[in-house]
């Protein structure tokens, strides 16, 4: 059997609070630490909790996403700060009702549904915009931004669900 194999990857726009809360819980771990050495073992505790959540808010500040496709198959991983690795979502494509650009007119049948919105993409509409909307299910609305090897690649076994105008 044939199998096609394309992966993209996509870096995330920068979350800016998400970042200023990194940096504050960091400047609130190090001074509970620093006023906790006097005696007080609830500042520990209070530095403790604030290093754990400013790890977790570096994790996520840094993001990342990686499109694999192989063989009728779509799967979104989620990287953060470049170390750890999430599977997100697999996709069978057929069960893909449309695949077009976010800007399409091939889109605005699907406008007035109520879907559930999921985006891995950038965050950000350029100029031309790559992002793409994919209807899966008849349940949601995936917004994602695949390089022209991977709309080729779906484009080769749904011809009649993807669009490029």
């Amino acid at each position: 059997m044939n199998e096609t194999y394309v992966e993209c990857m996509v870096k995330r726009k920068k979350n800016g609070p998400l970042t200023a809360l990194k940096v504050l819980l960091i400047v609130i771990a190090v001074l509970a630490f620093l006023i906790g050495s006097i005696g007080s073992i609830l500042l520990y505790i209070v530095a403790i909790a604030a290093g754990v959540g400013a790890y977790f808010a570096g994790l996520n500040a840094n993001l990342e996403y990686e499109y694999l496709y192989v063989d009728r198959q779509l799967s979104v991983d989620k990287i953060l700060a470049k170390s750890r690795r999430k599977k997100v979502e697999t996709f069978d494509l057929g069960r893909m009702e449309i695949l077009a650009p976010i800007k399409s007119w091939h889109m605005d049948e699907f406008k007035n549904r109520q879907l559930k919105d999921v985006d891995y993409s950038t965050g950000v509409e350029e100029k031309p915009d790559r992002r793409y909307c994919m209807i899966y299910n008849g349940e949601k609305r995936v917004i994602f931004e695949p390089n022209e090897e991977m709309v080729a690649a779906i484009k080769s076994i749904a011809p009649r669900k993807v669009f490029t105008d």
